[in-house]
């Protein structure tokens, strides 16, 4: 077995080596390429520029390179592109030509090759797959359904952590109670389904396997067989990882509550309020034959991972940030008071009353954003950028993160201050409407969840503001906002205890 993998492994560098030197002979005759490092043969730039692409190291090549590089990562073309000009061409101009998803080794595992939504490419399958997951999941409709839902567990929340002492003295890490309230929030809408405690074993072991998934997709482990195909064989192990992990939470996902939703259909199609939950929607479209029963599967897998871990880390920023910038805290409870009422707990509606609160939730998706490059983008054809030839299949990053903390587009970007959204920039919203500010993109492939996503973190974040006085623990001044980066993600490194102080109301 060693001298036929020997055998594949000379084969495929001799393979690589003749691809690499016609590629070098194209890009000086034909192409006009982005610039960027001398790449050298099979491993292009990777040696130079290592496995962590995060938005930060992303932001300092093109401080050096321009608004538009290009890294050659192995076998794959990276395009990298920073301003808010080519952002606006990639995602809006020219949304058609690069609006196909790249995939790689992992995530082909993770969504069976493109069979779900969120990194299919362009074409029939995503606006199928996009229109039967809109109108359970993404209108004003279902915000309007299960906004009352979404209060009641952040009432939860508050209850549980007035009933805990600790809380308000050495402090908790909230970040486990909120999980739950998130897990509930979107199990409402999926599946009518709710969990009552952290410890529920079914609980427990869904959000185990969430997070395996997680830490497997969004590592940077893996990036070195992605990229050379030769070293693939290396990735044996990690592979085989990822697809227990797939096979198990799929059995789950259909074992407890795709196939119990089954059973309810003809006893209990709709639920307590009259309306069908998303499950219904997405089960009634595999029964006309639109989509598959793995197609139904990788839709849960999407909410699963897009919705509720995004949104959870949101509310972790927003706190943290909450807690280190005492001021901002208090100008926000005051808010709150003088609009809603001392006493009066915070509802969806009232959110739109509520400028300063607006303010923070920008300020958190700006500073803080959970997905800093956007999910990535790949044009399926030879394709023009900037002036620049974009060979085909090339993957496409936009530094969300960077067009928002740019100091030559925003003043003092590395503060976190609410009141530029009052002030310079009060006519910037969540949606895209400017392309310095693309927390969930925009355009065709921009996030769907931000109709959901603004009013759950409005709701969380003014329920704690005005129930407790949130403080780092004991013998601190502030607790540690440090990042970790993934794949696309950015949250933070550490689940911090925090002491919440209950407010007489």
């Amino acid at each position: 077995m060693d001298l036929l993998l020997l055998e594949k492994t000379l084969i495929g560098l001799f393979f690589a080596v003749t691809v690499a030197t016609i590629v070098s002979k194209l890009r000086g005759r034909k192409f006009k390429l982005p610039p960027g490092p001398i790449p050298v043969p099979i491993f292009g730039n990777w040696l130079q520029v290592g496995d962590d692409l995060n938005h930060r190291n992303l932001t300092d090549y093109a401080k050096r390179l321009g608004d538009i590089f290009l890294l050659r990562m192995g076998q794959r073309n990276l395009v990298v592109v920073s301003s808010p000009e080519l952002a606006k061409e990639v995602l809006h101009t020219q949304g058609v030509e690069f609006g196909s998803r790249t995939r790689n080794v992992v995530f082909d595992i993770f969504t069976g090759k493109g069979q779900d939504m969120v990194f299919t490419v362009y074409g029939e399958h995503w606006r199928k797959m996009r229109r039967i997951m809109t109108v359970p999941f993404f209108t004003n409709k279902v915000v309007q359904q299960y906004r009352h839902g979404w209060e009641a567990e952040i009432a939860a929340v508050v209850d549980d952590v007035r009933s805990n002492p600790a809380a308000a003295t050495e402090g908790i890490v909230l970040r486990r109670r909120l999980q739950l309230m998130m897990y509930n929030n979107m199990y409402r809408i999926m599946f009518d389904r709710r969990f009552e405690r952290e410890d529920d074993p079914l609980f427990v072991k869904l959000k185990s396997l969430n997070g395996e998934r997680s830490r497997l997709a969004q590592s940077f482990e893996y990036n070195y067989g992605d990229f050379i195909p030769i070293l693939r064989p290396l990735l044996k192990g990690y592979l085989k990882i990822c697809k227990e992990v797939k096979e198990k939470r799929f059995q789950l996902f259909k074992d407890y509550f795709v196939d119990e939703r089954k059973k309810l259909g003809s006893t209990k199609p709709v639920d307590n309020d009259g309306l069908k939950c998303a499950i219904d929607h997405i089960l009634e479209a595999q029964q006309k034959g639109e989509i598959s029963e793995d197609n139904v599967l990788y839709i849960v897998e999407n909410i699963n991972v897009a919705a509720i871990e995004t949104t959870l880390w949101s509310v972790e920023w927003g706190i943290a940030e909450l807690v280190n910038h005492p001021q901002i805290q208090k100008r926000l409870r005051d808010e709150i008071d003088a609009v809603v009422g001392p006493g009066v707990q915070i509802t969806e509606p009232d959110t739109h009353k509520l400028p300063y609160l607006q303010a923070v939730i920008k300020e958190t998706l700006r500073l803080r954003m959970a997905i800093p490059l956007l999910v990535p983008h790949m044009n399926l054809h030879e394709a023009k950028l900037g002036g620049y030839d974009i060979p085909a299949e090339s993957k496409i990053l936009v530094n969300a993160w960077w067009l928002a903390n740019n100091p030559a587009t925003w003043r003092n970007p590395e503060e976190f201050r609410p009141e530029r959204f009052l002030e310079e920039e009060s006519k910037v919203e969540a949606n895209g409407n400017d392309f310095r500010y693309l927390p969930f993109g925009v355009g065709r492939r921009s996030c769907p969840g931000i109709i959901l996503a603004l009013p759950i973190l409005g709701v969380t974040l003014g329920r704690l503001v005005q129930n407790f006085e949130m403080l780092p623990p004991p013998g601190q001044e502030r607790i540690d906002t440090s990042e970790k980066g993934g794949q696309f993600s950015l949250h933070i490194l550490k689940h911090s205890t925090i002491v919440l102080k209950p407010r007489s109301l």
